[in-house]
């Protein structure tokens, strides 16, 4: 088999033709948006909202009766519900972030997995939320997908220098007169809709490694937040492509092979990284 057939083959199934299309705009909005997390140091409370979702998504696959559709909204409104939820429990000050984020993480998770217990044949369908699917996106999930992330990326770039000053300096956005509350929910609430677009492809467990390794990745390579941004949601697609070739030609599951190939490019970042990589620093 030469490159080209190597290539192509799997495109001839429109499965895989749907599944690179989810991979590919889950993956650079989630790697966009993850760039504030990383920089914010919010990669807890991703892992926290990302399990977080799956009351709603288990509550829309039951009222659902196993249908896919309803999942994405049931995630949707627990996923925001959970972020404005710890927003205003960290607000009141009694409670720390931290604290908060685990609280309601550690109990809406086991609330997701006691409601998916009650169907008889739940081991499978829980294996499909926490770890995806993405070769059973359809259509009408890929314009779901298309235009919630559409919906994020527009707000990346339309608060972009206000989430650059609030990220960077909390003080100066004081001073400017910010509206910093507002901002900071507005945060959380995307960073929800982003984690409800990428369950179909690499499901509750790994969604957060979508969020954060991308970004992470593209941190070692450039100090400049645009280039961070731009190699970030480059990284995220191309880990999106080369995971479902991983997983067409070795048989493996979709959503980790994605987030191992993720991982890998992350790995070759921190040995080889210009000027900042292990490897470059011993020369």
């Amino acid at each position: 088999m030469n490159v080209l057939d190597w290539l192509t083959a799997p495109l001839q199934y429109a499965f895989m033709v749907r599944g690179l299309l989810a991979a590919v705009m889950v993956g650079g909005v989630c790697a966009l948006l993850g760039t504030y997390v990383v920089l914010r140091g919010m990669a807890f409370f991703g892992d926290a909202l990302a399990h977080a979702v799956l009351p709603g998504v288990a509550v829309a696959y039951l009222l659902g009766g196993g249908a896919q559709g309803p999942l994405f909204w049931g995630g949707l409104v627990a996923g925001v519900g959970t972020a404005l939820g710890i927003g205003a429990l960290s607000k009141s000050g009694q409670i720390k972030e931290d604290t908060a984020i685990g609280v309601i993480f550690a109990g809406m998770f086991a609330l997701g997995v006691a409601l998916i217990s009650t169907v008889r044949n739940f081991s499978v369908d829980l294996t499909h939320l926490l770890f995806g699917n993405v070769l059973g996106v359809s259509v009408a999930d890929l314009r779901l997908t298309a235009v919630f992330g559409a919906l994020v990326v527009l707000l990346v770039f339309a608060f972009y220098k206000e989430f650059l000053v609030i990220s960077f300096d909390p003080v100066l956005a004081v001073i400017l007169r910010l509206p910093t509350q507002f901002l900071r929910y507005l945060l959380l609430v995307m960073i929800a809709v982003t984690i409800v677009i990428a369950l179909q492809t690499v499901g509750v467990a790994l969604t957060v490694a979508m969020l954060v390794t991308p970004a992470a990745t593209a941190s070692l390579l450039t100090r400049r937040l645009p280039v961070m941004m731009a190699l970030a949601a480059g990284i995220g697609a191309c880990s999106g492509i080369g995971g479902l070739y991983l997983s067409y030609y070795a048989a493996i599951a979709s959503g980790p092979a994605i987030v191992l190939v993720c991982t890998g490019l992350f790995i070759l970042a921190f040995l080889l990284a210009p000027g900042r990589g292990v490897v470059w620093r011993r020369r």
